[in-house]
């Protein structure tokens, strides 16, 4: 029995199977572009990195004076898209921008709603401003009627909704 992994004399690389049959890497083709003389389906020999030829596609940026076939100006770049809070009128739903999860902006401020909770929230304002009217009139009646112990309720309030936590009352994020 023969090594299979051992190269034998007058053989091109190991024998695989019965002899006489596998590749026959001694032979070379003829000339070049011509069929290998072991190809049974005369396939050519693979293409040669370089050109592109006729009617392939060309990849990368395209030439000056050619026309860009994703339909921007040549030498131009996209137009930027509209960061989380930046007006957008392409986007009616979302003229504010969209979060990184897709949901719109609130046509609020988060720095406004939280600043006004902190130092009126007493009076339930910040709440007024972001459109949780229910909350404010709860936020009044405890702060009052604990004698303004309840008032630690707001301040905190007011801190969540600087860190956006608190959304308005459609559910939209506050916007920066």
């Amino acid at each position: 029995m023969t090594d299979p992994y051992q190269n034998q004399p007058g053989f091109g690389g190991p024998q695989y199977g019965p002899p006489g049959t596998g590749p026959d890497l001694n032979k070379q083709p003829d000339a070049p572009g011509q069929q290998y003389p072991s190809d049974p389906y005369n396939q050519q020999p693979p293409q040669q990195y370089g050109q592109p030829q006729y009617g392939q596609p060309q990849y990368g940026q395209p030439q000056y004076g050619q026309p860009d076939p994703y339909g921007q100006q040549p030498g131009g770049y996209p137009p930027a898209p509209y960061p989380g809070g930046g007006y957008n009128p392409n986007d009616p739903e979302a003229p504010y921008g969209r979060d990184p999860f897709g949901v719109p902006f609130s046509d609020k401020q988060k720095l406004t709603a939280g600043l006004l909770q902190i130092f009126l929230g007493g009076f339930g304002i910040g709440r007024f401003y972001t459109g949780h009217t229910g909350i404010a009139i709860a936020q009044i009646a405890v702060t009052w009627l604990t004698c303004g112990i309840g008032g630690i309720w707001p301040l905190i309030d007011g801190i969540m909704m600087l860190t956006g936590k608190v959304p308005d009352s459609l559910g939209r994020p506050l916007r920066d």
